[in-house]
């Protein structure tokens, strides 16, 4: 065996691996054309702004960037957060981090604030979730904790169910507001539960809120993590929120996102990856204060979100127990059928009808004797109007006989 860290032993296969074992060996019936819902990737248009900003900016690529990145972006940044979440302008210098998309940050978090000398570190995260969380856990030395959220307890994750031991070697708390899958927004009150476990055990909480922007209600915007904590009077103790370009502005090739929050941890977050090489291309640091700095093309993000939604979802209603998301672009939907289970869900669409979705069971973990993803499934919306209708009428064809 060869003498690797041991702990790369632990990691899973991720969804989308065990999603191709599934169908390995189905050909896909041929009458109909392709249509992926099974992947959390924008499809619309990346705006021009961006596009432009990137190639203007190409001279930069003779240039080491720093770590920190270019105060210009970093101010656009607390700009933005300060302008969508009626907060006061975090600091610039201090509070702000540029990342390469909110995923390398999420899984480098774990690895700079797990302190792995301490007995048997514990990391919550929901379940389902996103796998990122596990693995991060796995590779920083800390065992992951799963927090069942189901539709019948509003997709809480209730810290309340976890054991006092468990809570007291918790050292990291992963959440996910709009969350993966369940498109659930958490509310103020339970941001303020997160915050008093969070006091009361010493925990870190890294927010993830990769799809803030993507919502159904110009006038209701979700809520978010630094947001929560200034309305009730809190500092940013203990809590970095997460967030990325790539699902607000289509540009997940670009790898762009930003860590804010306490900037006790976000200077030993900026060590950590002074060593471990996160610096973010100049070029792309361009063209992210361009993205940063425009919402009109966000706007029209959402608007073709919502009209998929709004026209897809009483189509599926037959099929599946569908309603839509607080926010985010997936529907998390139970198969009505209760003699089928997500897996064969999956299979059937995909064999025949050439529609690839992913089974629930996929993004949970067996934990307190169930497995909260089954008998769901994850459409992600993100394919054209045309195609999220056709496959809609195809699934409502295919089983409403």
């Amino acid at each position: 065996m060869l003498p690797m860290n041991p702990n790369l032993n632990l990691l899973q296969p991720y969804p989308f691996q065990r999603l191709r074992d599934l169908f390995k060996g189905i050909t896909p019936n041929p009458a109909f054309k392709a249509i992926n819902l099974s992947i959390g990737e924008p499809k619309h248009e990346t705006p021009k702004l961006i596009k432009n900003a990137l190639s203007d900016n190409l001279g930069g690529l003779a240039n080491y960037p720093t770590t920190i990145g270019a105060i210009e972006l970093r101010e656009a940044i607390s700009q933005w957060i300060s302008r969508r979440y009626d907060i006061p302008a975090l600091n610039a210098e201090q509070a702000i981090l540029p990342v390469n998309g909110s995923r390398e940050a999420l899984f480098a978090f774990a690895q700079a604030v797990i302190d792995s000398s301490k007995p048997n570190p514990v990391v919550i995260s929901p379940n389902p979730f996103y796998q990122i969380y596990e693995g991060a856990a796995f590779l920083a030395g800390a065992q992951p904790y799963f927090i069942n959220t189901l539709p019948e307890n509003d997709h809480v994750m209730d810290l309340g169910t976890v054991p006092e031991d468990v809570l007291k070697r918790t050292q990291l708390v992963y959440v996910c507001s709009p969350g993966n899958p369940s498109g659930k927004v958490m509310s103020l009150a339970q941001w303020q539960t997160l915050f008093d476990y969070s006091d009361q055990y010493g925990f870190m909480i890294a927010a993830d809120e990769c799809y803030s922007e993507i919502y159904f209600d110009e006038s209701d915007k979700p809520l978010g993590a630094l947001q929560a904590a200034h309305k009730l009077g809190r500092s940013y103790k203990n809590l970095i929120a997460f967030s990325s370009l790539s699902k607000r502005s289509n540009v997940p090739g670009m790898r762009s996102g930003f860590v804010a929050g306490d900037e006790a941890i976000i200077e030993k977050f900026t060590l950590y990856r002074t060593y471990h090489g996160c610096a973010m291309n100049p070029a792309v640091q361009s063209a992210s204060i361009a993205a940063w700095n425009d919402e009109a093309h966000v706007i029209e993000n959402r608007r073709l979100y919502a009209a998929k939604f709004k026209d897809v979802t009483p189509i599926l209603s037959s099929v599946l127990e569908v309603e839509m998301p607080d926010a985010a672009f997936y529907l998390w939907s139970r198969i009505k059928n209760k003699n089928m289970s997500d897996t064969e869900f999956a299979v059937t669409l995909y064999r025949d009808l050439n529609i690839t979705v992913l089974p629930g069971s996929l993004l949970a973990r067996e934990a307190h004797g169930m497995n909260p993803g089954q008998n769901f499934i994850r459409m992600a919306l993100v394919a054209s109007y045309d195609e999220c209708m056709e496959a809609a009428q195809r699934i409502k064809q295919h089983f409403v006989k």
